[in-house]
C-alpha cells in the first residue's frame, strides 16, 4: 500500500479547513441557474464537483454540512468511518472501505443538510467525494462545539470526539 504522505505529494492535496488534504479535481463546466434550485442555494451551482480528499488515523474531518449530497467513493487505504447528525439529532455512521463481507461497501452519501464528518481508525483512506449540485464554500458550515452541543445535548460524546477541547 502506498504511503499517505505519497499521495499527498503525488495527488497535490492541501490541508482542508475541516481536516485532512484535499484537491477539487473536477469543476462541471455547465452550472445550473439559481431560480432552478431550492432556495438553500444562494446562487447558480455547478451540475457537479469531486475532490480528492485524504485522512489519516488521529486526523478529524470536522464536523460540517453543504447544501448539497455528497457521495463519499474510497479509493485506497483503509475503511473511513461517516459520522451523521440528521436534522432531527439522530446520530449514525457509515462504513466507507472495500470490505463487503463486514458490510464495508465503496460508496457511501452524506445527505443534504446533515451534519457530518469523517475519521480513520488505522492508517489512511484516500476517497473522493463528488458533490451535485456542485459544492460551493458559500453554503460550508462549520459550527462550534458550544452550537452543536446547544442544538443536540444527547450527543455529547459524539460531538466532543470532533472538539476534544472546549
Amino acid at each position: 500500500m502506498i504511503a499517505a504522505e505519497e499521495w499527498i505529494k503525488a495527488l497535490e492535496l492541501k490541508p482542508h479547513p475541516e481536516g485532512g488534504w484535499y484537491r477539487e479535481v473536477y469543476r462541471s463546466a455547465e452550472t445550473i441557474p439559481c431560480s432552478a434550485l431550492p432556495s438553500r442555494f444562494g446562487g447558480a451551482r455547478a451540475f457537479s464537483t469531486t475532490i480528492y480528499f485524504l485522512l489519516r488515523r488521529g486526523e478529524v474531518s470536522a464536523l460540517h454540512r453543504i447544501a448539497s449530497d455528497e457521495g463519499w467513493h474510497h479509493l485506497d487505504g483503509e475503511p473511513l468511518t461517516l459520522h451523521l447528525i440528521s436534522p432531527a439529532g439522530e446520530y449514525s455512521t457509515l462504513s466507507v472501505g472495500r470490505d463487503p463481507t463486514r458490510g464495508i461497501l465503496p460508496l457511501a452519501v452524506a445527505p443534504a443538510g446533515w451534519w457530518f464528518g469523517a475519521t480513520v481508525e488505522a492508517g489512511y483512506a484516500l476517497v473522493s467525494c463528488t458533490v451535485a449540485p456542485g459544492f460551493d464554500f458559500a453554503e460550508f458550515e462549520m459550527p462550534t462545539r458550544a452550537d452543536l452541543l446547544t442544538r443536540y445535548p444527547e450527543l455529547r460524546e459524539q460531538i466532543c470526539h470532533f472538539f476534544p477541547f472546549p
